[in-house]
């Protein structure tokens, strides 16, 4: 009788651990999708985004790992090193979140500091067409010029709001080019003014 009852309950321990390794890991699945779409609320995807990308493509490789076993008859099926991905994945993508938010300051404090720079060259800019020669020949040079001494003014404003709706990394897309183009105004009234004292 106790060997009967033994037996019994090994075919049903077998029984339990087959049908559990052949289900789908739904839960595990939808928490590795909620933890990519809560990344990308903290812009992962923008600020860093090749970790956020390897951990896309390793959940997108578990997408399809999960469609082949489920090809599968039912008693061959097996989630667990799936379900054992899922959980790393779904870690790994909680560790992220830190490291966007950190990116997203580092580059918030590069944009301000580049715009303060951005902000002093567009003064000097003006300080400078102010001194610039006016002949004829210069006149729509330097008319040129102040149109876009105007637009980096435009910039400045325009920056300044991206930075005001966190928008961090286009802003800095912007005060890069501003500030060579405020650099370059620079150059080009610094040697006009040089070549007229002499």
């Amino acid at each position: 009788m106790k060997k009967i009852l033994v037996q019994i309950s090994t075919v049903l321990l077998m029984a339990v651990l087959v049908v559990g390794c052949s289900k789908a890991p739904k839960a595990e699945l939808a928490a590795a999708n909620a933890a990519i779409d809560s990344a990308k609320v903290v812009e992962a995807d923008r600020y860093i985004p090749t970790e956020f990308n390897a951990l896309q493509d390793s959940l997108n490789a578990v997408n399809v790992l999960i469609e082949t076993e489920k090809s599968k008859s039912f008693f061959s099926r097996d989630y667990k090193v799936i379900n054992e991905k899922l959980v790393a994945i779904t870690t790994e993508i909680g560790a992220l979140k830190p490291k966007a938010e950190e990116r997203k300051a580092q580059v918030r404090t590069e944009v301000q500091d580049t715009l303060a720079i951005l902000t002093t060259l567009i003064q000097e800019d003006k300080d400078l067409l102010v001194k610039a020669p006016k002949g004829k020949e210069g006149k729509a040079a330097l008319e040129a010029i102040q149109n876009d001494v105007t637009v980096l003014d435009a910039s400045v404003a325009e920056i300044n709001t991206l930075i005001t709706n966190g928008d961090y990394l286009t802003a800095q897309d912007k005060t890069s080019a501003a500030k060579v183009k405020a650099l370059a105004i620079k150059e080009e009234l610094s040697t006009a003014i040089s070549k007229r004292r002499r």
